[in-house]
């Protein structure tokens, strides 16, 4: 039984791919995932406001005092002496390259072009398999139009992508106007992958303190019909690799992502929650249908309940709203 997938040009064992997570930052954790049967890893994120901060923070602490006393100008060392929390990422991809035999694929979170070429080719130069442009613009300004906001993205994808000479995948939110549209545009922007979708940080109320109160959520596995209803409309339809994420928790998952239409299935919650254990139990359970269905490969699978190969193409569309509504079993 063949479990092997390609995505954006690289040859992955299965299509089990740990996500960007807080388990990603620790080299031993990075080696469980390979030893469970990840086939690649994502690193965790590199932020665009954490490198501005740090850069800034640094500048100011290296130059404070010397505008009163010429001596003060050897108080510290230079600037290129100390380490960013950016030289720190890259060197963790480094580290990380020399300890897996997996392909290893970076991250960059951010919207504007500012630090990331740099960063996006020392990650390429540290030996980084691929990077994962994971673009997350909250636009407040009513001023603003989705139009220029899909614009910056472009560009700033396109920059990137010339910039380096390894594959680069975006990371996409499900908030655009027509995202068949907008995937479209990154594959001829220089995308080669296409992430569906972020879940993004919703912070809550407490109305007795009246604050604002940081609540992260994990994801749970209704949240996988968002990613799966569009990577089966996209699926043969654009030129570019499509990844899952989000609501990844089991076998029976892996295998409708692989059926809409994804080369690979990403998941975090899941091993956040349960450990990265579950790779190989995960893995053994999709053997297990696979060989129950008289499947042979992943290939055979892929694709075959997209909306391209669907013997109800509407069924992923507003024509099978009415019905799905008409059918709930009222009391």
């Amino acid at each position: 039984m063949d479990l092997s997938t390609t995505y954006m040009g690289m040859e992955l064992k299965n299509p089990l791919v740990p996500s960007s997570s807080p388990l990603t930052r620790d080299i031993g954790s990075l080696r469980q995932m390979e030893d469970a049967g990840a086939a690649a890893v994502v690193i965790y994120s590199l932020f665009e406001e954490e490198v501005r901060l740090e850069s800034e923070m640094l500048n100011e602490y290296l130059t404070q005092g010397t505008e009163f006393y010429a001596e003060a100008l050897s108080y510290f060392p230079e600037a290129g002496a100390y380490r960013s929390g950016g030289e720190q990422y890259v060197d963790h991809i480094r580290r990380a390259k020399e300890a897996l035999e997996i392909p290893v694929i970076g991250s960059l979170n951010g919207v504007s072009a500012g630090g990331w070429l740099r960063y996006a080719r020392q990650i390429a130069q540290a030996g980084a398999d691929a990077l994962e442009l994971n673009m997350y613009y909250l636009p407040t300004d009513p001023d603003v139009t989705g139009v220029e906001i899909e614009e910056s993205y472009l560009q700033l994808l396109q920059q990137v992508a010339d910039s380096i000479d390894i594959p680069v995948a975006v990371k996409l939110s499900p908030f655009f106007s027509s995202i068949p549209n907008v995937v479209k545009r990154m594959g001829e922007a220089g995308a080669q992958g296409a992430v569906l979708f972020n879940r993004f940080y919703q912070p809550d109320l407490d109305i007795e303190a009246l604050e604002v109160v940081p609540d992260l959520v994990l994801s749970d596995r209704d949240e996988l019909r968002l990613p799966l209803r569009w990577i089966a409309i996209l699926y043969g339809r654009v030129p570019i690799d499509l990844a899952l994420t989000t609501g990844v928790h089991t076998a029976e998952d892996v295998i409708k992502g692989v059926m809409a239409g994804s080369a690979i299935t990403m998941m975090a919650s899941e091993l956040l929650q349960r450990g990265v254990g579950r790779i190989t139990e995960i893995e053994a359970e999709l053997r297990r249908w696979m060989e129950e269905m008289e499947y042979e490969s992943i290939r055979q699978m892929r694709g075959s309940l997209s909306q391209i190969n669907s013997a109800e193409p509407a069924a992923f569309e507003r024509a099978n709203y009415m019905r799905v509504l008409a059918s709930y079993p009222f009391p």
